[in-house]
């Protein structure tokens, strides 16, 4: 593989993306038609990566009037999707630009198709209502984890009962992935976000809903994050790492967009709503290795396809299960990985919820799971992740 970075735009369902250094300024041709444009970020990273005082340098020149909306938070609501679909009718917006991680562009996605199909976010997370009109969406990622900036999901909680739920809701028009702007990650983030993609693709692999190019896919995701993710951790301004683990994150993202995820990630979301403190990322990672034993066990060939990857010595015979959680474990040990339930206020008195909101509430994502999840399998990996 040739090391040297390089710039290239290609077209992904219905999301044209711009890959490489300084290709923000691609968005020029585009914006530049829009009168008014809402901007949505998060508190912080939009300013701290630079993308936002970029993206304001493009308005500026073009004379294009915007509103910035810095209201979505990590592990997003229902309700603030709500709320932007409220002003971007109000400030009669005519489109969206997205700067920040999975939560900001999920949120900028859900509220993008309320502002001109109508509802409320709710009505799309049950699926009662489907997208018809949407407002144009340009989304400018910010961490090597997410895969939202190529993927048609977005991820939100509902507020009146905590349930997170993932559907399948639209495409951004256009997309930016440009690793300078995740130089400025903090040190956890970028693992944390980095293991969210190394998921993406272990479970787009053992998926019932598995495909020989999304398994390709996956596989040189896991390839490169075992190649590039101790370069990023131990040298932060490493802009090659930083490169080849965003391009990890955005084929891991378009391999969960042809296949699925499944129990890893319908637990974790169980999790994260219940504790929206609790990243993404680590949430998988600290769930994910006791799943593992049970997937490996299922669909051992898949999973030590994966695996070996990481550990050549894993076989793909379903007594190494234990074996294979062990060495994801020691992978992820290996990168500064040691968090637990209990570093983030769970306990065993929780259990009975997360069961409960599991098997009530997210069942569809358990569905392209390779092994029938029982209540038993999930309170003993609870205990065990404590």
């Amino acid at each position: 593989m040739v090391s040297l970075v390089k710039n290239f735009s290609l077209r992904y369902g219905h999301t044209k993306l711009y890959f490489g250094i300084g290709t923000i300024d691609k968005l020029a041709k585009y914006v530049k038609s829009y009168n008014n444009i809402a901007i949505v970020t998060g508190k912080r990273s939009a300013k701290l990566s630079g993308a936002l005082n970029d993206l304001l340098k493009i308005l500026s020149d073009y004379n294009i009037s915007y509103k910035i909306y810095d209201i979505v938070t990590p592990n997003p609501w229902a309700s603030q999707a709500d709320e932007l679909a409220k002003l971007f009718i109000e400030e009669k917006h005519d489109a969206v630009v997205a700067i920040g991680g999975g939560s900001v562009i999920d949120a900028a996605k859900v509220a993008s198709v309320i502002a001109l199909s109508g509802g409320k976010a709710v009505d799309y997370l049950y699926r009662r209502i489907k997208p018809n009109k949407m407002l144009p969406l340009y989304a400018i990622n910010l961490t090597h984890g997410t895969g939202t900036e190529i993927d048609r999901y977005a991820v939100l909680t509902v507020n009146e009962n905590k349930e997170k739920r993932g559907i399948s809701i639209r495409y951004n028009d256009i997309s930016i992935d440009d690793p300078k702007y995740t130089l400025t990650l903090p040190k956890n983030q970028a693992l944390y976000t980095t293991l969210d993609s190394f998921y993406h693709s272990y479970e787009a692999i053992t998926s019932i809903d598995s495909m020989p190019f999304s398994d390709q896919l996956s596989m040189h995701a896991i390839s490169l994050i075992n190649k590039w993710l101790e370069k990023a951790l131990d040298r932060p301004r490493d802009i090659e790492a930083r490169y080849w683990l965003l391009y990890a994150s955005m084929i891991a993202g378009m391999a969960i967009d042809m296949s699925s995820t499944h129990v890893i990630h319908a637990l974790e979301h169980v999790l994260s709503s219940l504790n929206p403190k609790l990243p993404h990322g680590c949430g998988l990672a600290i769930i994910g290795p006791q799943l593992i034993k049970y997937i490996h066990k299922a669909v051992p060939e898949a999973s030590a396809y994966a695996l070996r990857i990481i550990d050549p010595s894993i076989k793909p015979l379903s007594e190494y299960s234990s074996y294979a959680s062990r060495a994801v474990i020691k992978f992820q040990e290996r990168h500064g990985f040691d968090k637990k339930l209990s570093d983030y206020g769970f306990s065993r008195r929780d259990i009975d919820d997360i069961v409960k909101m599991l098997f009530n509430g997210l069942r569809y994502l358990a569905e392209s799971t390779p092994f029938n999840i029982r209540e038993d399998i999930i309170r003993e990996v609870i205990v065990e992740c404590l």
